[in-house]
């Protein structure tokens, strides 16, 4: 059965770390990505997912945290601009072709979803671990990820000559819903 994600009811964020001198004055943002699409073939008879496709608009990556709208406003163009390069590399996508899925419960599985990840211009091999609820016509699936800028050919954001500066690693958490296809 195919499957569509519903952007409007499914969350997926990346958290930031600072550190630096002056890290403790700064804060660990919290950037929510708001515009995304996904598709995916699940069987449950089968034990596997088919053709697994998840693409983000760069620029739709929003500062979450409670912070005033001028600190908001820098951080999101700062990252936009100078980090995302979203001019440049408007897209976010991971592909995966086929997912071998694990039973855990009548109801609930566990995937490695090793896919290629195609960020700033730079594709990978990527793994991501997901737990995977099934609910008739709907699927859930959760988990969370780490990622490298560097290895994607992004240098980490460092302000302040250097006093305070965003860690290499970010984490992605995502709970996604999706919905079998009409």
């Amino acid at each position: 059965m195919q499957f569509v994600v519903d952007a409007q009811v499914s969350r997926f964020t990346v958290q930031a770390f600072a550190t630096g001198i002056l890290s403790a004055m700064g804060h660990n943002p919290t950037i929510g990505i708001r515009k995304f699409t996904g598709e995916v073939a699940f069987s449950s008879e089968a034990q596997e997912a088919r053709g697994f496709r998840l693409s983000i608009d760069a620029a739709s990556l929003s500062v979450q945290d409670d912070i005033s709208d001028k600190d908001r406003s820098e951080i999101e163009r700062i990252m936009r601009e100078q980090v995302l390069e979203v001019g440049k590399y408007p897209e976010i996508r991971f592909d995966a072709s086929v997912i071998p899925i694990t039973r855990v419960t009548d109801s609930l599985y566990s995937a490695a979803i090793n896919g290629n990840l195609s960020f700033h211009g730079v594709r990978k091999s990527k793994v991501v671990t997901a737990r995977i609820a099934r609910f008739g016509e709907m699927l859930r699936a959760s988990g969370d990820f780490i990622l490298k800028q560097s290895d994607y050919g992004i240098k980490p954001v460092i302000v302040a000559g250097g006093a305070l500066k965003l860690k290499d690693e970010l984490k992605f958490s995502f709970e996604m819903v999706a919905r079998a296809k009409e």
